[in-house]
């Protein structure tokens, strides 16, 4: 088994990964330029190639009391955005003045100025970001619709993260994340997953990034993406193999499978009245135990499992439905909601 260390390596866990999974770095960046080709930027004033040039918060600015010179909670990490209102408010002074303002703010070093509207970039912009150096961007978008792509795309890009050992598949639109020990048969499952028409997003090490307070969204490093090992046969590609339409690149958890070898002492959930819950990075994600032994088809319950976790959501309960059928009164406060401890909880 191998897994991905910080600098994006392939390691066995032998020389200084756990099969647990590993934490990354706590700040992450995207580069200006990605940022450009991501929401169709056009390039008019570029001090440094844009490869260069590190963006590393989620947040923007949308300058107002900035322009008047309170600059006391100004990030100058934040990419700054001018509109129509900040361009209305600067034609109220001279060119001079206008410069002044301009330069208080761009004095700061932020990591770009992106002007919507198609606007074109007025003198004292252009003389203060080339004295200081920042990057002018332009779009034709309005300046809400580029506000809201950039922030979308940065909280993708920006997430905190950890890698953590599983697979993770798509069935019937659910993200299914599969845990459990090594060799338990996760692997195998996948591939007969995707013999059913699924998809996999992940095999070995599976990224998670928590793109909201609700939100986890996987993904494979890069450098293992689409690759299964299947232990007899070794590496092979799912996507050459079975077709790009067996392949994903992220998908969001919507719940978590975990795989145990049968044990005849333990006692197994057969009702489902039970809400199993375990957290990653801070957020509840249903789980599910199932039992691995010859014999059982482990991709027709996991269809049914990814089925079943949807109903609930959409909230219905076959188990609450039985027990009313037979009489029993059950409230669906009444159902209990636990934490299932499985080593994985951040």
């Amino acid at each position: 088994m191998y897994v991905i260390n910080n600098y994006n390596i392939l390691i066995h866990p032998s020389e200084g990964a756990t099969e647990r999974g590993v934490f990354m770095s706590t700040e992450f960046s995207v580069s200006l330029a990605k940022i450009i080709k991501e929401i169709a930027l056009e390039p008019y004033f570029m001090p440094h190639s844009p490869e260069d040039i590190a963006i590393t918060s989620m947040d923007i600015d949308r300058p107002g009391l900035e322009l008047t010179g309170y600059l006391d909670f100004f990030d100058e990490k934040r990419i700054i955005i001018f509109g129509n209102t900040e361009y209305s408010y600067l034609e109220q002074f001279s060119a001079e003045k206008q410069y002044e303002l301009i330069n208080n703010l761009f004095s700061m070093k932020p990591p770009a100025i992106i002007i919507a509207r198609d606007h074109e970039p007025t003198d004292a912009i252009k003389r203060s970001a080339e004295e200081n150096s920042v990057p002018i961007l332009l779009t034709s978008e309005t300046t809400s619709a580029t506000s809201a792509s950039l922030i979308t795309f940065l909280n993708a890009e920006l997430a905190p993260r950890i890698t953590r050992h599983g697979v993770l598949v798509e069935v019937y639109g659910e993200g299914v994340l599969l845990i459990g020990d090594s060799g338990v048969g996760k692997s195998e499952t996948a591939i007969e997953l995707i013999k059913r028409g699924h998809r996999l997003i992940a095999d070995d090490a599976v990224e998670i990034r928590r793109v909201s307070n609700r939100t986890l969204v996987g993904s494979s490093p890069a450098n293992i993406r689409h690759f299964i090992e299947l232990r007899g046969i070794g590496i092979i590609n799912a996507r050459r193999i079975f077709g790009m339409g067996a392949v994903k690149l992220t998908e969001k958890i919507d719940m978590v499978i975990n795989m145990e070898q049968w044990d005849a002492e333990k006692v197994y959930d057969r009702i489902g009245m039970d809400n199993t819950y375990t957290e990653i990075m801070g957020i509840r994600v249903p789980i599910m135990t199932i039992p691995v032994k010859p014999g059982r088809n482990l991709a027709i319950i996991i269809e049914v499992a990814a089925m079943n976790n949807r109903q609930k959501k959409m909230g219905y309960n076959a188990a609450q439905e039985l027990l009313q059928s037979l009489g029993m009164d059950i409230d669906a406060e009444s159902i209990q909601s636990k934490k299932v401890e499985t080593g994985w909880d951040v």
